[in-house]
Order: C-alpha cells, then sequence, then structure tokens
C-alpha cells in the first residue's frame, strides 16, 4: 500500500476487533470436563434451527489483527482505549461514561487517533506544537 486512509484504519481495526471476538477463549491450565458429549438422535433435531459456526479467522487474518493492536500503542492510553472501543462498535454514551467526556470530546479524540495512525502509517512524523485540528485536517 502506498498511502493509508482513515477509512483503511478504520476498517483494519473493526477487521481486527472481529478477529479477535471470534478467537476462541483463554482457558485457565488443566481446565476439562467431565462430562461425556450429549449425541442428539435424529427426532431430537427434528425442528430444530441449525447452529451455523463462524469459521475461524486464518493465520493472515491474525497476523494483520496483531498488527493492527501494535498501531494503538503510537497513541495516549485513553486515546488508545477510545479507538479500540469504537472499533469494536461500542456506543458512544458507554464510552463517554467510562473515560468521563463529553460526546464532543470523544469524537474529537477518536478522529485525532485515527489521523495519527495514519500519518505514522504513511511515514511521517506527528508534529507535537501543532494542533489536534491540524493533524486530522491534514490527514486527508
Amino acid at each position: 500500500m502506498t498511502d493509508w486512509t482513515t477509512a483503511q484504519v478504520q476498517d483494519r481495526l473493526e477487521l481486527a476487533a472481529d478477529v479477535f471476538a471470534q478467537l476462541p477463549a483463554v482457558k485457565p491450565q488443566g481446565y476439562f470436563n467431565a462430562w461425556p458429549d450429549y449425541f442428539h438422535s435424529f427426532a431430537d433435531q427434528v425442528g430444530q434451527e441449525p447452529q451455523m459456526r463462524r469459521p475461524r479467522p486464518s493465520p493472515r487474518q491474525i497476523t494483520e489483527a496483531e498488527e493492527a493492536m501494535l498501531w494503538l500503542r503510537w497513541l495516549e492510553k485513553d486515546d488508545a482505549r477510545l479507538v479500540w472501543l469504537r472499533a469494536n462498535r461500542t456506543p458512544w454514551k458507554p464510552i463517554c461514561w467510562e473515560l468521563g467526556i463529553s460526546r464532543a470530546t470523544a469524537n474529537r479524540r477518536w478522529h485525532y487517533g485515527i489521523a495519527v495512525i495514519v500519518w505514522r502509517l504513511n511515514g511521517r512524523q506527528v508534529p507535537r506544537k501543532r494542533s489536534m485540528a491540524f493533524v486530522v485536517r491534514r490527514t486527508g
């Protein structure tokens, strides 16, 4: 890829959140189930909805998701948390309550966080003495 855009970064972060949601849960070592598997007979299955399972993410998807997670280290702790919550499609109200900020501030910080990631992916250094609005406007 030559130049990253905000839409590409948002899509990659959302895909990363989806991949991590599909991975199996981490269980403590030695976790097991002593109950035998129950095998349903044909009569038990008549009239039931089929249980569809989503396929496990591929190794490539997991690698891309891990790469996208590393992007968050370029942000401040609260901004990284905000960007990750939005990638998980968390509504704005719980985010604002958790971080203790207004909706407008959360939106501004989210745009700034995405812009910082775009700047870094495009090989540019984020100017420290410029405003957040300047960085967001120059992202393109």
